[in-house]
């Protein structure tokens, strides 16, 4: 299923436990951010298919982060078409580090996943009519990213933030402190539309970011609690 929300860029649902995607037709290049999960790549093609392009006319693949449900796909991309992400995610993408990447929770090989290039955070990746900057926002994932279209205004941000201020949890190479930061850095931003990696695309930016940051703060409190807690009982 797909759907254009501004000329010329769809959002792709695949379906569950995959990510939801995104594709950007630009003037110069055409890019893909987040294939999702490796079982749902038939059902990628096709939306691609009716979209009126294919894996053939892909110039790059973005991965907003490290986790399989959203770079899953890459094992039949990778041969094809230039993979890029966060160098944290990439450094484990490539080593197979199951321990952030989830592959075999969903029955798939860590191994033989290739990046061609490693972004670092400000980089930018220009499109003709599409001006994506690159901002690193760890918390969820040490390698966590969000693009921005300064022009246009609109945030892909991942499992970063999503509409209604939802968070994601901490994995294992994530933590409350980065991520209660990047939420403040995106803050500083004017963003007129959220386009995350799960749910509903959202309007009310500014307002989400702010619950999100308060959730993030709540949930660090109550975290630092337990840890103190625990400690306390040894």
């Amino acid at each position: 299923m797909y759907q254009e929300i501004v000329p010329k860029m769809y959002l792709i649902k695949t379906g569950k436990p995959s990510c939801q995607s995104y594709l950007i037709l630009g003037d110069k290049m055409n890019v893909l951010i987040d294939p999702g999960i490796n079982q749902n790549f038939e059902i990628l093609k096709k939306d691609l298919k009716e979209v009126g392009t294919d894996i053939n006319s892909l110039n790059m693949v973005i991965n907003t982060h490290e986790h399989v449900d959203h770079f899953g796909a890459n094992i039949y991309l990778h041969d094809k078409v230039p993979i890029i992400t966060h160098r944290y995610a990439a450094t484990k993408i490539v080593s197979a580090d199951d321990e952030v990447l989830l592959c075999r929770a969903h029955g798939h090989d860590p191994h033989g996943y290739h990046v061609h290039v490693w972004l670092e955070n400000m980089n930018v990746i220009d499109l003709g009519n599409w001006f994506l900057k690159i901002f690193h926002t760890p918390g969820h994932t040490s390698g966590s990213l969000c693009i921005y279209e300064p022009r246009k205004k609109i945030l892909i941000s991942g499992d970063t933030v999503f509409a209604r201020g939802t968070i994601s949890d901490i994995s294992s190479s994530g933590s409350y402190g980065e991520y209660i930061n990047s939420l403040a850095r995106l803050n500083t931003m004017k963003i007129n539309l959220l386009l995350p990696g799960h749910g509903k695309i959202s309007s009310n930016v500014g307002e989400d970011i702010e619950k999100a940051i308060e959730k993030a703060g709540r949930k660090h409190e109550k975290f630092l609690n337990q840890e103190k807690m625990s400690k306390n009982y040894k």
